[in-house]
């Protein structure tokens, strides 16, 4: 072992040994990862917005579906009044059936109620369920609190 070898630092031939790179290299190196970063956080944000606005809008559908189960229930639920009206203004009954037609629509319009009122209740319970973002970004851009500028 040599004398020079032996009074030397550790690591000190190591970093004699490493690549010369410019200031302005390492800083270009160094802003083109925080761009890199900064893209990658927009793509999960975005992610994570389309994701909520999906479950969101299956949740939606199925309320929407109950809503028109309501509608023809109302439907039918009016042409069963009118049947049932007319069936009581007529003095001998005509029909040979066990049923009138008002009690088919009644019954008809009370299943479509049922259904209905279980769309409905299943979309609320996965409008409740949808998960919100939880990545920092893009709660920044739900909250438009944070984004209200000073006046000057």
């Amino acid at each position: 072992m040599s004398l020079a070898r032996c009074g030397s630092k550790p690591g000190v031939e190591d970093r004699n040994n490493l690549p010369k790179t410019s200031v302005g290299a390492l800083v270009t190196g160094i802003l083109g990862d925080l761009q890199l970063l900064v893209e990658q956080q927009f793509q999960l944000t975005r992610y994570e917005i389309e994701q909520e606005l999906r479950q969101r809008a299956a949740a939606t559908a199925v309320c929407g579906a109950g809503l028109a189960g309501y509608f023809l229930s109302a439907l039918m639920l009016s042409l069963s009044a009118a049947h049932s009206l007319h069936w009581a203004l007529i003095p001998t009954v005509s029909d040979s059936e066990k049923l009138p037609l008002w009690a088919c629509e009644g019954a008809a319009a009370f299943v479509l109620l049922c259904i209905g009122t279980l769309l409905v209740h299943l979309g609320r319970i996965q409008l409740r369920a949808v998960t919100k973002c939880q990545n920092p970004t893009t709660s920044l851009l739900q909250n438009a609190k944070q984004w209200k500028i000073a006046p000057r």
